[in-house]
């Protein structure tokens, strides 16, 4: 039988049988699951580049830096502008994943740490997954949403643990990242299934040049920069691995195993970011991490398989 593809461009899958749509699902989720270890080097890359930078500052060059390294592959490629109709969708992303939650992230890791941050990121994937249900008109199965419960209450109930159980003034703007990051999530999924993932993220970077170069120079000319070796780092990571790399391989891993199976991959990100926060911030951890982190890693298994 020939392959018929389902789709056009980088994303297409081929389906000739059971054993070709589990490969492409297969290599969908390694492409989820590095986006997933791209991101969760972004809250301790963030603190690094606060170490150099301003947070509107850190924000606007990272997002000017990646806009031109996205800008240079579409030029480069002669990818065409996107249809009329995806600019709202597009528009959507820039406002969630480019610019809001860098944003308020970075707000939040003034006064927060990173165990503290990492909240955020074990409500992300139920969220991703409720607003793909309430957009796209997904019907994940009861068995998932009772895993997806299960994994975000252990990664909660840890990453609080972690600091101290209090709550700052930074919560609002974790939560506020929560929201805004869901929403560019799932309309970026939904993209992808009609345009390569990374032409999703590349658009979406361009699409905020208007907004963010003015903020870069006003914040340039009030927040004052020490280039430091970590300053420096963190702001190269952040623009290309978390804003650009990152994103790629997550929008494509999305559009190959669907939107709410993809976020619950994120279910392991805090305990990596902690991971990462001990490795290069010097932070502690408990022995609690092995234990949530193995509850986590059952919880990922079965919504894996969990059929919606």
């Amino acid at each position: 039988m020939r392959a018929q593809s389902s789709a056009t461009g980088p994303t297409a899958i081929a389906v000739d049988g059971p054993g070709t749509e589990s490969g492409a699902r297969s290599l969908g989720t390694v492409q989820a699951a590095l986006g997933v270890v791209a991101f969760s080097l972004t809250f301790p890359a963030t603190a690094w580049g606060l170490e150099g930078f301003g947070p509107w500052s850190l924000i606007a060059v990272r997002s000017i830096l990646a806009a031109v390294i996205a800008g240079g592959c579409l030029l480069a490629l002669r990818v065409p502008v996107p249809e009329r109709r995806h600019w709202l969708g597009l528009a959507v992303v820039g406002a969630g994943v480019v610019l809001g939650f860098p944003l308020l992230t970075t707000l939040a890791l003034q006064t927060s740490t990173t165990a503290h941050a990492a909240v955020v990121v074990g409500l992300l994937p139920l969220t991703t997954a409720l607003l793909s249900a309430l957009r796209i008109g997904t019907r994940p199965s009861r068995t998932f949403w009772i895993a997806a419960l299960a994994g975000a209450a252990a990664v909660i109930a840890f990453t609080v643990q972690q600091s101290g159980g209090a709550l700052t003034a930074a919560d609002a703007y974790l939560f506020g990242a929560l929201l805004v990051c869901a929403a560019g999530y799932t309309e970026g999924g939904r993209l992808a299934r009609v345009m390569p993932g990374w032409q999703v993220i590349g658009w979406a970077l361009v699409l905020c040049l208007p907004v963010t170069v003015p903020m870069a120079a006003v914040a340039l000319s009030f927040e004052p920069v020490h280039l430091t070796a970590h300053g420096v780092a963190g702001l190269l990571w952040v623009s290309v691995g978390s804003q650009f790399l990152g994103l790629v391989v997550w929008y494509r891993g999305m559009a190959a195993i669907g939107i709410p199976k993809a976020s619950q991959l994120q279910l392991a990100q805090p305990l990596l970011t902690l991971v990462w926060s001990v490795l290069l911030l010097g932070e502690h951890l408990t022995v609690a991490a092995p234990l949530t982190a193995a509850a986590v890693l059952v919880c990922i298994a079965v919504t894996q398989r969990a059929r919606g």
